[in-house]
């Protein structure tokens, strides 16, 4: 079941606008610049192949695909940020004017990664995570971008980066396609586990407070039923109709959903009246982020979530 999605909030794409002003007069300073929003970076020694990541997911896959072989940026990494709301600065298009390897997201998700890749002329070999999927947009819908739940277009974009490392490093090329083979093995358990659920709960009704988990919810073979005007409201950072909240409100107290997948990046008074209906009809509640949590990789953060998941359906 595809999700209809009507994204975007403008701040990635707009924030490039901020970086590209600061650029002109502070291209080597950041001192005054957010602490949240400044690329975390392994310590690069000299001749290493350089990754910019445009979210420490896509980072954490490269890095474990990379091994200690290459030096990876992440751009957004902080786990209590909306990454939309995100803005770029001078040390994003400083990393990003020396990368060998880039990888974005993609699907209107990113779009300050390609304004200032272009601005720098950089010719840096760029992977786009929804382009590798292949998913793409009913008709009459816009893409559910956040590709980074689809368990098998992670193991897709798994072998493009041990290409794109190998092209730059060929002599760690043997190095580079193990490790892949083994995040994807992994994956693969993961892809086991969905489909246990899916076994047992195939159809079950749920809900979402945005579009970021529902890959995963339909691996799952979980139903959403939440009206898309909520989803869609919230994920634009626009007021949810007070008719479209009471629907959303009457999945649980009509016990029509059996978790609620709730996006804690991008809390708001419709979603915590939502999320106070899941626990006052005790529906499970499986909370999501767009971002790695603090402490974990992408394997063991997927795992959690499938655990969540198991835990709310019972």
């Amino acid at each position: 079941m595809a999700i209809p999605v009507r994204h975007k909030r403008a701040g990635l794409v707009g924030a490039v606008l901020v970086s590209m002003a600061m650029l002109a007069t502070a291209c080597g300073s950041g001192g005054d610049e957010d602490a949240a929003a400044t690329p975390s970076a392994a310590s690069p020694a000299a001749g290493d192949v350089s990754v910019v990541a445009s979210t420490n997911v896509y980072g954490d896959i490269a890095r474990q695909i990379a091994g200690d072989k290459v030096a990876v940026t992440s751009i957004i990494s902080d786990p209590s940020a909306d990454p939309h709301s995100y803005e770029a600065n001078t040390r994003t298009q400083l990393a990003l004017s020396k990368a060998d390897v880039v990888i974005e997201n993609g699907g209107g998700y990113d779009d300050f990664v390609d304004t200032m890749l272009k601005s720098a002329n950089s010719d840096a070999k760029v992977l786009n995570a929804v382009q590798i999927s292949g998913h793409v947009a009913a008709g009459g819908e816009e893409l559910n971008e956040h590709v980074w739940y689809d368990l098998p277009s992670m193991g897709k974009l798994a072998d493009q980066i041990a290409g794109a490392l190998s092209a730059a490093d060929a002599g760690n090329t043997a190095t580079f396609t193990a490790n892949a083979t083994a995040f994807k093995q992994k994956l693969q358990e993961l892809e086991s586990v969905a489909a246990q659920i899916r076994t047992a709960h195939t159809g079950a009704g749920v809900a979402i407070t945005e579009p970021v988990p529902v890959y995963l919810l339909e691996a799952c073979g979980l139903t959403n039923k939440t009206p898309d005007e909520f989803s869609e409201a919230v994920e634009e950072g626009t007021d949810v109709p007070a008719s479209v909240l009471q629907e959303t409100l009457g999945l649980f107290t009509g016990k029509q959903v059996k978790l609620l997948a709730y996006n804690e990046q991008t809390a708001g008074p419709e979603t915590e009246k939502v999320l106070q209906a899941a626990k006052d009809n005790k529906v499970g509640v499986v909370p999501v982020t767009e971002t790695l949590p603090a402490g974990k990789d992408y394997l063991a953060w997927m795992a959690g979530n499938l655990e969540a998941v198991k835990t709310a359906l019972g």
